[in-house]
């Protein structure tokens, strides 16, 4: 990067959702490696998660580190504690959240103007942040946290809203002007999609501020997606970097351990348990920080897990009123009758840690861009469950695409809770998914996947060399505006 007066300094603005943070606070820590400075930008409640992500980096002397903004919670009506959305429970609850966070601006110029960043990289929920860069003279980079191809796809469907033409919610409809004749159905697109809301109108901004915006900064890697990294590209004429996956910039298991929340379950044990099992011999599930079952639901899966007669870790919600053996979703004497083939985990994870393990087979997952690219970095093939946002899209590109997953079947995208599914169907998946020839070729396909995409983010692969290419554009972008001044 040259001498330290020519260091740039970024500015990262997660949107308040796990999901959301945990790649930003990975893009900060990549970002710094590769000599600028990086400022997060985090609430008082997620600071100390936020320092515990980047206290490694920050100890081997990369220039990292975390600045304030509090959200204004009393203000629109929301409890103090409600400061993430994983604690926002009701539409009305997130449309006070969303206030809140637009409410932010002022905050965001103090900081812009005391700490005088060279770019602000934010998340896509928070379009007025476009503006304000544009007012304080720097370039901003949109950050949405999924594939080239969601991304592409969506914007497919709002605009030329092939999802208008056809008779029924059910009856399937093909992607317009998008590649590989991709097919989906009325139910599986967002509520707002299929009805003007009041998010129908963000979410039209969110796409406004995009074309305004300096360029989007992309959570993937160009050999995974060429296709569709072109289409974005090209046909939808935006600039973008695909500098992932960015998972890859925890080398260690202590820095993989340490993303997002405080684990539920000691690494050690958990990494010591899946130490006894075969290669490929284990399932994963988790439906990662959104997504809810319902106790009736839970039953479901965990049925299917005992009967498909596989080893299992399960991340499960932990719900605070219910004491630990006696949740009703549990069937009778289960713990004690799976006590060597499964692992139920109570609430948080380390997920990349568990993926990474060899003994892991195949991973059941609500389909979240985080999830599918931490499970294709791994060379983990997938059960697709999705639920909500753009999960559905995400599901067939690892289905249609990629063909490194199976369909656990459900049709319909709901907000918060997810789509019922039977015990046999679980069985029958995890079993598809872990054993045979089928299997063998989806994590054949998987395994080739994951060496692409350590290639990419070593040094001359193209996420290194896209990240490269930004670093410099931005520098010429500050030497530009050096002169104007």
């Amino acid at each position: 990067m040259g001498s330290e007066s020519h260091q740039l300094h970024m500015f990262f603005f997660p949107f308040m959702a796990p999901g959301h943070m945990i790649p930003m606070i990975d893009m900060a820590k990549l970002f710094a490696i590769r000599g600028c400075k990086s400022t997060l930008i985090a609430t008082p409640h997620d600071e100390p998660t936020f320092l515990k992500s980047i206290a490694k980096a920050k100890d081997s002397g990369f220039d990292i580190d975390v600045v304030i903004v509090t959200l204004p919670l009393k203000e629109v009506g929301l409890p103090e504690d409600s400061d993430n959305l994983n604690k926002v429970t009701t539409v009305e609850m997130r449309k006070q959240f969303m206030r809140a966070i637009m409410m932010l601006d002022q905050q965001l110029e103090l900081l812009i103007e005391k700490l005088a960043p060279d770019c602000l990289v934010s998340d896509m929920f928070l379009p007025w942040t476009t503006e304000i860069a544009a007012k304080w003279g720097i370039p901003r980079l949109v950050f949405h946290g999924t594939s080239a191809f969601s991304i592409s796809g969506t914007e497919c469907v709002r605009i030329y809203e092939p999802h208008k033409k056809v008779s029924h919610d059910s009856e399937p409809f093909i992607i317009p002007n998008f590649p590989g004749e991709i097919t989906m159905s009325r139910m599986q697109l967002p509520d707002f999609y299929r009805e003007e809301t009041e998010f129908t109108k963000f979410f039209n901004e969110v796409k406004e501020s995009e074309k305004t915006s300096f360029g989007v900064v992309m959570n993937s890697f160009y050999e995974l997606e060429p296709a569709y990294a072109d289409h974005y590209r090209t046909f939808l004429g935006r600039r973008s970097w695909f500098v992932g996956p960015l998972s890859l910039c925890n080398k260690e298991s202590e820095d993989k351990a340490h993303r997002g929340n405080q684990a539920s379950i000691d690494q050690h044990e958990c990494l010591k348990w899946l130490d006894s099992k075969q290669p490929n011999s284990v399932i994963y599930i988790c439906f990662g920080s959104m997504a809810n079952f319902n106790a009736a639901q839970l039953h479901e899966i965990a049925v299917g897990l005992e009967a498909s007669n596989q080893q299992f870790i399960w991340v499960v919600k932990k719900d605070p009123n219910v004491e630990e053996g006696k949740e009703e979703w549990l069937p009778d004497g289960y713990e004690s009758r799976i006590r060597n083939k499964g692992l139920i985990i109570r609430g948080w994870a380390p997920q990349v840690l568990i993926l990474d393990h060899e003994a892991i087979g195949g991973f059941v997952t609500h389909c979240g861009w985080n999830s599918t690219l931490e499970a294709i970095t791994a060379g983990v093939p997938m059960v697709t469950w999705p639920v909500a946002a753009e999960q559905f899209f995400n599901e067939n590109f690892v289905t249609q695409v990629l063909k490194i997953g199976v369909k656990i079947g459900v049709k319909q995208w709901v907000r918060l809770f997810g789509d019922s599914v039977k015990s046999e169907r679980v069985k029958e998946a995890v079993k598809r998914v872990l054993v045979g020839e089928e299997a063998e070729e989806m994590r054949r396909r998987a395994k080739a996947l994951a060496e692409m995409a350590r290639e990419a983010v070593e040094e001359r692969g193209s996420s290194w060399s896209d990240l490269g290419a930004l670093l410099q554009e931005l520098g010429q972008q500050r030497l530009a505006l050096n002169k104007k001044i």
